[in-house]
């Protein structure tokens, strides 16, 4: 059944129960609902082999990096130039994925990627690679990325709908996080066994599978969208849009602080395990595969959820930025390593509830500017937090980057928390009752300043 323009959006929020929550249709059938859909199904599938590559690439990539350079400087550098276009470019691509069919695009997007992949094995295996070499090819991967991002996230729901957008969200969170607990591993070895050249080139070859997956697709059950129109002023147009709804504004901007300051994982893991534990290529991918376990449980979780609050967005950074201080403080390795299972958790968890609550609040007809921005702040701040944080990290220890990461993350979260508690009309409560402590937002006409034991 298709879909008109605006059937699947949500009304602006006038009220303060508007901002407290955002109900979302619950998902038919159970976690894995959407693989019911034969569209959907092609698309995980061609997904889950793509991301397998590209996480054996992402761990190939810094590690050859740190091998060239012996810097953690140099690998903030290399992850800022990857996501450099979408801090510059990312509304941009927002605009043309409103304009073009998506699927199209994502024809375009998906092969260029895997381009990207064999260019740099090419380069590898032939023993001619430089560090400038890495830089330029990363660079190449984020202009793709700011087409492909957008049109990825907006074309999800043009293969569900509504109905189901939120489990496919959340499915297509663990199909990544699947692939994760795979593709590090898998790179650990072959970084060991015969060098990061082969993880390039069986990532360049794993993008044949989204492509075919495209290309296999039912054209006649996708769920219609109106594409915007081409005219001026479209940019400005979704800045208002979403500078207008506090529900929208909102939880970008906490995903934006925690995208740029507190996901620096490839700096901060190749500093803990080159300059603390005094590790390998192994250790690096078995870091990797314990934050993806993690993430993977987080994904599974979110995906039974029916609803999407914000407070549990709020909730799950708070505890993202403690468990990050957490961990930086950690004194024995396997303390370290198991800390990074939750930390994957809760990020995902706040991927997630943004993400699924942002795509069904959203006009269809803004869906690519809106998602545009939502990615450009959470991975294009990346430009700004990697280099700073790698310097950090250079200058003062592994332990002090990783910590000061996750205190960026609690205060961005409790300063959004109180925003959005204000602007929902909402108090603290705190009830002592019975000698059991709970604490929530509750409406200020609900609430007593403080609620003792009798």
């Amino acid at each position: 059944m298709s879909t008109g323009p605006g059937a699947d959006s949500a009304p602006a929020p006038n009220t303060p129960e508007d901002i407290r929550t955002t109900a979302l249709p619950k998902p038919k059938g159970g976690t894995f609902s959407s693989l019911r859909i034969r569209n959907y199904r092609l698309f995980a599938t061609g997904q889950v082999v793509s991301n397998t590559g590209t996480w054996m690439q992402r761990i190939a990539q810094d590690w050859l990096v740190l091998s060239l350079t012996g810097s953690s400087t140099a690998v903030g550098i290399t992850t800022a130039l990857q996501f450099l276009p979408m801090l510059l470019l990312g509304l941009y691509g927002g605009v043309i994925a409103d304009r073009c069919p998506k699927r199209r695009l994502l024809l375009i997007t998906q092969a260029a990627m895997g381009v990207t992949g064999l260019v740099l094995a090419v380069l590898t295996l032939s023993g001619h690679v430089q560090v400038w070499h890495v830089y330029l090819t990363a660079l190449a991967l984020g202009l793709v990325t700011v087409l492909d991002n957008p049109a990825r996230q907006a074309f999800v729901v043009e293969m569900v709908g509504p109905d189901d957008l939120r489990n496919a969200v959340s499915l297509n969170s663990a199909n990544f996080q699947s692939a994760r607990l795979v593709g590090p591993a898998v790179a650990g070895v072959l970084i060991t066994a015969v060098g990061s050249g082969w993880a390039f080139l069986l990532n360049g070859l794993s993008f044949i599978a989204p492509v075919a997956g495209l290309l296999l697709m039912r054209t006649s059950e996708l769920h219609k969208v109106d594409r915007a129109p081409r005219g001026k002023g479209q940019l400005r147009e979704g800045l208002r849009y979403v500078a207008g709804r506090p529900d929208l504004i909102w939880p970008i901007v906490l995903v934006g602080f925690i995208g740029t300051f507190g996901f620096n994982f490839p700096i901060w893991l190749t500093a803990y395990v080159n300059d603390v534990f005094h590790a390998g290529a192994g250790t690096y991918g078995l870091l990797n595969t314990l934050m993806a376990a993690g993430s993977l449980a987080g994904a599974l979780l979110a995906a039974r959820r029916g609803t999407s609050r914000l407070r549990l967005l709020v909730g799950a950074a708070l505890l993202f930025g403690l468990l990050e201080i957490t961990a930086a403080l950690a004194p024995e390795f396997w303390i370290f390593a198991l800390l990074l299972m939750p930390i994957g958790m809760f990020g995902l968890t706040i991927n997630v509830t943004a993400n699924s609550s942002i795509q069904l609040g959203t006009d269809p007809a803004m869906r690519g500017r809106v998602m545009s921005l939502f990615m450009m702040v959470f991975m294009g701040g990346t430009p700004l937090g990697a280099p700073l944080v790698g310097w950090v990290t250079d200058a003062y220890g592994a332990r002090i980057g990783f910590c000061a990461g996750g205190a960026v993350s609690m205060l961005a979260a409790l300063g959004v928390g109180v925003v959005l508690a204000r602007v929902g009309g909402l108090r603290l409560k705190i009830d002592l009752r019975h000698g059991r402590p709970h604490v929530a937002f509750v409406p200020k006409e609900a609430a007593p300043v403080l609620t003792a034991a009798a």
